[in-house]
């Protein structure tokens, strides 16, 4: 994922800075809780296409 990209994109839900992880190839919002999906370099941004973070995933992306 392109920093330029980053540094424009925003949670959908609370306008909060997305991280990328690119394993998952995920954009996730802490705030939220919610993981964002890339799918062929086109990121997903839309509430109901997101997955709801782990406890887990929220406490490692700190």
């Amino acid at each position: 994922m392109d920093q330029k990209y980053l540094d424009i994109l925003v949670c959908p839900e609370c306008k909060g800075k997305l991280q990328w992880h690119a394993q998952q190839q995920e954009l996730w919002c802490r705030a939220s809780r919610l993981a964002f999906p890339i799918k062929d370099g086109i990121p997903y941004m839309l509430i109901n296409e997101a997955r709801q973070l782990s406890d887990e995933e929220c406490a490692a992306s700190a």
